[in-house]
């Protein structure tokens, strides 16, 4: 019933034939085939797919042993995260316990001091004593008043040996600097001898300075002198009133320049 059946199917059973003579025909059109080449070509017809499975088997291999020594590398590091994760934990509850905790004092207990066996106990204060102690106090601050006389005293005291000595000290002087202008009658007056009149006035409180002749005009010159007074000793109207006591050589005395030392 079989070979019925395959009797009917369109199957090239004698195809080896043909393939022989299709070889055989192309080996007389190119000459024969060398058996090296010809086993070469078997081998690698043969061996062309069992090569490319094996490489593929080689390749996968190596992907599982790098995935193997990748995952080793994964779980050390996991292990250090979570080695780490609890060293903060504890280090973070170590210093809130650190915060937290309160300072303890060690304290002694409480011991009873007796009195010497020398001294006489102190009694208990009896209604009668307390009176007694209330009565003694002074309601009205009568020591009170006795201290502020005294501070008042003292004080007092002070201020008038504070103002002696005051006195004592003496005082700033108030003085003056003043450039006076000299003028002559002419240009004939002697002026060394105006200047030697007015050097002779000595007055307390009253220094002079420096002096220089200035010329006015026409052959005139006016003598400019400078000097120092006390201010309560010595006044403007009394240095032209000395001055112009000399008529012969004076004609007239102005204040050039007024500065308080």
């Amino acid at each position: 019933m079989a070979t019925s059946f395959l009797v009917h199917e369109k199957i090239w059973f004698d195809k080896f034939k043909y393939d022989d003579a299709e070889r055989k025909f192309y080996e007389q059109m190119n000459g024969p085939v060398p058996v090296s080449s010809r086993q070469s070509a078997n081998t690698s017809s043969s061996s062309g797919p069992s090569g490319d499975h094996s490489e593929l088997v080689t390749r996968i291999s190596n992907l599982e042993a790098e995935n193997q020594s990748l995952r080793s590398v994964i779980q050390d590091l996991q292990l250090t995260i979570s080695k780490l994760e609890i060293r903060l934990c504890t280090l973070e509850k170590s210093s809130s316990h650190r915060v937290l905790a309160p300072q303890t004092q060690h304290v002694s207990p409480m011991q009873k001091v007796e009195p010497p066996a020398g001294s006489p106990a102190k009694k208990a204060a009896t209604p009668a004593e307390d009176d007694e102690d209330d009565d003694d106090i002074d309601l009205f601050g009568s020591d009170d008043e006795e201290e502020d006389k005294e501070a008042a005293r003292l004080r007092e005291e002070r201020l008038r040996q504070y103002a002696e000595k005051k006195a004592k000290k003496p005082g700033l002087i108030a003085k003056s600097s003043i450039l006076l202008d000299v003028k002559p009658w002419d240009d004939e007056t002697d002026m060394a001898k105006l200047e030697e009149c007015v050097r002779s006035i000595q007055l307390d409180g009253l220094v002079w300075g420096g002096s220089k002749l200035v010329p006015v005009g026409y052959g005139i010159r006016k003598l400019q002198i400078q000097c120092v007074v006390e201010d309560d000793k010595v006044g403007t109207d009394i240095l032209e009133e000395e001055i112009t006591k000399f008529e012969d050589y004076v004609q007239s005395v102005d204040i050039a320049a007024f500065n308080k030392i």
